[in-house]
């Protein structure tokens, strides 16, 4: 299915990435292309090899007209739970950029509240350029300070699962409990916590 794209002068594209993971912050991102600097290549960051990623991630924040990122917090993501934390992520991606967007467009089903006019797009990064290029944005970010948490507790193995709950981060979340990062209201770590 082609994506048709609304009448506006400067689109916003928008993703996140870290809805599922245990662990850290859910990032967004929010970024204006330039028509005049084409971009070959964005997709899906998930479709792209890590080495094809950090290299479309240098491409895009030397070429487009702005970017932005934008986080939630796992206090945030307790306080809110995920889907309002990352809403507020977006929110904050989409306040960041110093040229404001006409329009908006946001992967997935649902919208933050924003001060343009918006529109979710399913399957978006892998339909709109703009929401693709935010998609690498954010998971590049993201999968950089899963790399750093690494380092500082090398036991988790942050760097491998990025916080997501594959059999190796439960079985080690069970073993050496949780840290100041894990999400305390998801279920696994609440077991980790003893607080079911």
């Amino acid at each position: 299915m082609d994506f048709v794209y609304p009448q506006a002068n400067l689109i916003a594209g928008v993703d996140e990435v870290g809805r599922g993971p245990l662990v850290g912050a859910v990032v967004t991102a929010a970024v204006i292309l330039n028509p005049a600097k084409p971009i070959t290549g964005l997709t899906d960051s998930k479709k792209l090899t890590e080495k094809r990623r950090e290299a479309l991630y240098l491409e895009i924040k030397e070429k487009a007209l702005c970017w932005s990122l934008g986080r939630a917090e796992p206090e945030e993501i307790d306080q809110l739970n995920i889907l309002h934390a990352t809403m507020l992520a977006m929110q904050r991606a989409v306040a960041g950029l110093v040229i404001t967007p006409d329009y908006v467009l946001i992967d997935g089903n649902r919208c933050p509240a924003l001060a343009m006019p918006a529109q979710a797009v399913v399957k978006g990064d892998s339909l709109v350029a703009e929401i693709s290029a935010a998609s690498i944005l954010a998971k590049v970010t993201r999968d950089r300070e899963m790399a750093e948490l690494d380092k500082q507790l090398p036991d988790y193995g942050f760097a491998k699962h990025k916080g997501y709950p594959t059999a190796l981060h439960l079985e080690k979340l069970a073993l050496l409990g949780a840290t100041e990062h894990h999400r305390k209201s998801f279920a696994p770590v609440k077991r980790a916590l003893g607080l079911e």
